[in-house]
């Protein structure tokens, strides 16, 4: 895809923190609103506000902003059992069991949703630390500034985008399939048994649990992108790596059903080779041109860690371009096979399809037409929830390209 390749790249350029930078970000928000609660606040040791601090700075400033209300609201709801039973009982045994037990079903009624254990934790920090409150708006006002100092730290620093690690991901799951396309093509030159056949079909389905991982690291990256400051084109980065991971995945469900071809095959011919030496020849050149494809493929998808679009761009075109032909070769070669040898001829049939799907899946056109659909799908859905938003937005845009007109015009 020309022309992106030059703001993706850029893009990656700006993702090298990691988890060691998240560390430090939580940790200067929290000492920043134990610093401003301190200075604000009548309490001697206000440590609702960096507890909130700490709960508000997530991963993303999209989970910043998504869950944050439900992170303060369960901290002030357990604030406030705090307090009600710090003025009226104390920290005893059983107050404690009591005060955790009412959170935990307080926290469920006001629909905290996962951040109900939150409730009861906030309760048990306040209980410990001010054995009778002075008053619950206090540890309410403590809250309050460590959701706010949180939230600012995040605009203000915001958090780093994970297009680097979900494109790892993608990278290594086309890996795993081209490593089995080229072994599944080098056991065609001998005579394969249905023990062979069947772990190669196990081995197959055990990528759909590849699928998972990559899928949730692609969706922290995709959090990551949303709302954040950092990144200009954002809705451009979700899209390419999500159609992509459609697109593997659809090939990892043909790639499963090809095992299972191959595997019919092995049953059904115990004691001979699977096909004769000249088409397990051209099978298993055609399995390594897919395999090539599809990492290739892969490359090009995850631009952010590629050293150029163009270049997968063209490596794939190239692949495929090579694929097609050995696959018209093969398709020969497997039609004179199957007059001289018609059992199971519609496995042979079965094959080639399965063939030709994966080529359509990675062809080059396709997907530059559903990615042209998929961006105009989510652009007029953005547009449908909150227009004011992206017409604000393309303003800005319009300000920001006449700025650099103007710097462009001056500078010569």
């Amino acid at each position: 895809m020309p022309g992106v390749a030059e703001p993706v790249i850029d893009l990656v350029r700006r993702t090298t923190e990691s988890v060691r930078v998240q560390t430090l970000r939580s940790t200067g928000a929290a000492v920043i609103a134990y610093v401003v609660a301190t200075s604000t606040l009548s309490q001697p040791a206000p440590l609702t506000a960096p507890l909130t601090a700490l709960l508000v700075v997530q991963v993303t400033l999209y989970a910043t902003l998504t869950t944050g209300i439900r992170r303060v609201n369960a901290v002030v709801v357990g604030v406030l059992i705090a307090s009600g039973f710090s003025s009226l009982v104390g920290l005893t045994w059983w107050s404690l069991g009591l005060t955790i037990f009412t959170s935990l079903i307080i926290g469920r009624l006001v629909r905290v949703n996962e951040f109900v254990p939150e409730v009861a934790i906030s309760a048990m920090l306040v209980l410990g630390v001010a054995q009778v409150a002075d008053t619950a708006w206090e540890r309410v006002f403590e809250t309050l500034i460590g959701a706010g100092v949180g939230l600012l730290f995040n605009l203000l620093f915001a958090p780093p985008v994970w297009v680097q690690s979900a494109g790892a991901s993608i990278d290594g799951l086309a890996r795993e399939m081209g490593e089995m396309l080229r072994d599944l093509g080098g056991d065609l030159g001998g005579r394969v048994t249905v023990d062979q056949a069947a772990e190669r079909l196990h081995r197959a389905r055990r990528i759909d649990h590849d699928i998972v991982a990559v899928d949730a690291s692609l969706r922290q990256a995709e959090e990551s992108l949303m709302l954040n400051p950092r990144v200009r084109q954002g809705l451009l980065y979700r899209v390419v790596l999500r159609t992509g991971l459609d697109t593997l995945e659809i090939c990892a469900v043909v790639l499963r059903v090809l095992a299972r071809t191959l595997t019919d095959l092995a049953k059904d011919r115990v004691d001979e080779p699977l096909f004769p030496a000249d088409v397990a020849s051209g099978l298993t050149e055609l399995f390594g041109q897919l395999a090539d494809a599809v990492e290739s493929f892969s490359m090009l998808i995850t631009t952010p860690v590629a050293a150029s679009a163009e270049g997968a761009e063209a490596r794939l075109a190239d692949a495929l371009t090579v694929s097609r032909t050995t696959r018209d070769r093969v398709a020969d070669l497997l039609l004179a096979a199957v007059q001289d040898h018609p059992r199971k001829w519609q496995l042979h049939g079965a094959l080639l399809a399965e063939v030709d799907r994966i080529l359509d899946e990675l062809d080059i056109e396709k997907r530059t037409e559903r990615l042209g659909k998929e961006l105009d799908r989510r652009s007029g859905e953005m547009h449908e929830r909150h227009p004011r938003l992206l017409a604000l937005r393309r303003r800005l845009d319009l300000v920001r390209r006449a700025n650099q007109a103007q710097a462009a015009a001056g500078g010569r």
